[in-house]
């Protein structure tokens, strides 16, 4: 008996201090990414590049609005062999659109594409910067307060979002300036 007691003892506290041993912190990436110029420039390409497209769709939409609109005012001209046959060529225009839309906007869509290929260098160098900041600061666990987690309270104690942005080199000034 006195076995199983000490047991169970040594198990209880060996378990209270791996549980109490534990540090944490959070990162809000959101405003770690804004600070940087990479960043900024590659969400600004992106925007470009995807009101580029929105644009070239929004004029092969507006054709094809435009072919249904001649199509509906001479209707009652046409043979219904003729009507059939722009019925469905504005069907197959609409068909375009929908496939163009989805080839650029789609998942894995070009917009999706570009967006990886700009954005995720800049997001591993924030990644390995919390990981450096991480291990030098002993912690087990660190939230992205950005991110989905919802986070009610945060002691600000636990905040190593400025060691983050020292590690890339944002150091923020009283000014607000980055140096």
């Amino acid at each position: 008996m006195k076995k199983h007691v000490f047991l169970s003892l040594f198990s209880l506290l060996f378990l209270s201090q791996f549980t109490f041993g534990q540090k944490f912190g959070y990162v809000d990436t959101e405003y770690v990414l804004n600070q940087m110029t990479e960043y900024k420039e590659a969400q600004s390409e992106i925007d470009k590049l995807a009101q580029g497209w929105e644009a070239e769709i929004q004029q092969m939409l507006k054709e094809v609005e435009e072919k249904e609109a001649i199509l509906q005012a001479e209707e009652v001209l046409l043979t219904s062999e003729l009507k059939e046959e722009r019925r469905a060529e504005i069907d197959r225009k609409w068909k375009e659109v929908k496939e163009y839309q989805k080839q650029v906007f789609g998942f894995e869509g070009l917009y999706f594409l570009k967006k990886k290929e700009l954005i995720k260098p800049v997001q591993d160098q924030v990644f390995e910067a919390v990981e450096k900041v991480a291990k030098n600061n002993r912690l087990q666990i660190v939230f992205d307060k950005s991110g989905a987690l919802v986070m009610i309270y945060t002691d600000p104690i636990h905040d190593y979002t400025d060691y983050v942005l020292e590690e890339l080199g944002l150091v923020q000034t009283n000014d607000g300036q980055s140096n």
